[in-house]
Order: structure tokens, then sequence, then C-alpha cells
């Protein structure tokens, strides 16, 4: 499975690639809006130069020829961006148009596997379904990654399953079970990962054992 961070904040982009867990990045006008970024194509193109990964990048238009005219424009803008579309009609339109141009894209706003099927035929790199927002009203949204998953094994598609709105380590655990292609995953959880009260618990006793020897 691969991870990519779902946020705009180059230093959390700086410390995961760090840590060797960084494969691409996710991000929208919301995490943009979060870090107080105005001026967007510079900010990308910083993002872009922190990974060789995908770098999703969201446009902001709703009709399918602004979609084309601004996915054209952010995907100019460094080698490695992916074009975020929301899965619409529209969204669709825009797709099939960019991915003839050899634009990747990435539909986002997925909540359906019957979506995630239209995606893929139009040409989609990249496919979101939102688990955490299909929990929040009483869902199950791991379902749907399993639906997707069965899906595209039935017809060979080539689009690649980014489980999105991860709330927990267990989204990550169990999409990881069920096959998921990436993760884009939230920094505070993607922390979470390394983290394990018998990890630390095993720790400080050997930094206490090793004290006790060193003073006889």
């Amino acid at each position: 499975m691969k991870f990519f961070i779902d946020t705009a904040n180059l230093k959390e982009i700086e410390e995961t690639a760090g840590y060797g867990l960084l494969d691409g990045v996710t991000t929208n006008p919301s995490l943009m809006a979060k870090e107080g970024i105005s001026e967007q194509d510079g900010h990308i193109r910083a993002i872009c130069a922190l990974t060789n990964g995908p770098v999703s990048a969201e446009v902001i238009s709703t009709e399918k020829e602004a979609m084309i005219k601004e996915g054209r424009h952010l995907a100019a803008l460094a080698q490695n961006v992916t074009i975020k579309l929301p899965l619409t009609l529209d969204g669709l339109f825009a797709t099939k148009t960019l991915a003839a141009e050899g634009i990747k894209v990435n539909l986002t706003l997925v909540f359906s596997a019957l979506q995630a099927l239209l995606a893929a035929k139009a040409g989609a790199a990249f496919v979101s379904p939102f688990v955490g927002r299909l929990d929040d009203i009483g869902h199950d949204g791991l379902e749907i990654i399993s639906e997707i998953i069965n899906i595209y094994s039935n017809y060979g598609f080539e689009t690649k399953i980014i489980v999105a709105s991860i709330r927990s380590t267990q989204h990550i655990l169990k999409s990881a079970l069920l096959g998921a292609d990436v993760a884009t995953i939230p920094f505070k959880i993607l922390r979470r990962l390394a983290t394990h009260p018998l990890t630390d618990s095993g720790v400080a006793t050997f930094l206490a054992d090793h004290t006790k020897a060193t003073q006889k």
C-alpha cells in the first residue's frame, strides 16, 4: 500500500518524507485555506518539489469546460501534478478529455461503487472514495472499498483506489487487508501508526535496565 499525506503543510510533507513514508500528496482548497495559502500555484510547485510521487491539486471550477481549462493550467505547474476533480457528470467529461491528453486525474468525493465504476470507465488514474464521511452517516465506509476492488478486478481496470477521509488507524489497517492501492492520511494519524503502548513500555524498560547496569 502506498501512503499519500493529506495536507498542504510543507513541514508535515518534509517530515513524512524523512521517515521514508511519502509516496505522494493530496490536497484541496480547504487544506490550502487552513495553511493560509492565497497563491496556490507557487505552493503546489513547492509541494511537488518535495516528492516524486503524485500530487493531487484540486480544481475549484464546477462546469466541464472550466474544469478542463483549470486542469490544464494545474498540470503545467509540475510533471507530477494529478488533477483532482469531483465525481459529477461534468467531472467525468473533463476526466475523459484530460486523460486523452495524458493528464492524470483523481476523481474525488466518491461515495458509491457505481461512481467508482464510472470513474474507471472515464479514464481516471485514481478514484478517492470517502470512507470516513460514509461512516458519519451510518454506512460502513470500508464496504465500498471492498466493492470497488471486486469490480475493478472483474474488468481489469487500472484505476488506483485511494482510500480517503481516513479518521482512524483502523481505516488504514482494514483498507490494507482488503488490498486498496493507496491511503491518503492526515499527518496526525500517520504518526499514530508507529505508536504502541508496549513499544513505549519496552523502550522504558530497556533504558531503565541500562541505567541500573551502568550505575553498578
